[in-house]
């Protein structure tokens, strides 16, 4: 099984958030998706820092849970460079809150929202791709809580 390797940078309110199990979901994540040989970045904001990238790259001025930004030319050697995931601790934990589930359980769901949009998954393309991205985070999920990888 090829490598699979996490960089999880924290800043402000996420400083303390502990990153051990969110970076062996990520690896697990991406070895559902059958991905090897591949790096992905985490970073884990407050709503002030993705409020200021949400605006910037999206023209959005308001905090968002999660932001992706997938590697346009990658190396011609090495690792996959999937992209960067960002995403915002403090809209996370509300709505952890709202839906009733744990923060893990909200994080683990923006992760695999996130790495599906650097991929190339958007639901805002359409009802069609909006149906096969949320059958693939919904199957990814299943298959997580079951212990697969």
């Amino acid at each position: 099984m090829g490598d699979v390797t996490v960089d999880v940078a924290r800043q402000g309110p996420a400083r303390r958030m502990p990153v051990r199990g969110l970076k062996a979901t990520a690896r697990r994540i991406l070895r559902l998706l059958d991905l090897e040989d591949c790096e992905l970045s985490l970073a884990l904001v407050g709503d002030e820092e993705i409020r200021r990238l949400n605006g910037h790259f999206r023209s959005r001025d308001e905090p968002t849970d999660v932001l992706s930004f997938p590697v346009d030319d990658p190396p011609p050697s090495g690792p996959r460079l999937i992209g960067d995931v960002i995403i915002s601790v403090e809209k996370a934990a509300r709505q952890a809150r709202k839906r009733r589930r744990s923060l893990d359980d909200e994080m683990e769901v923006l992760l695999i929202h996130g790495i599906l949009h650097n991929l190339g998954y958007d639901h805002e393309r359409g009802p069609e791709d909006e149906r096969e991205m949320r059958a693939l985070e919904r199957r990814l999920r299943k298959q997580l809580k079951a212990g697969l990888t």
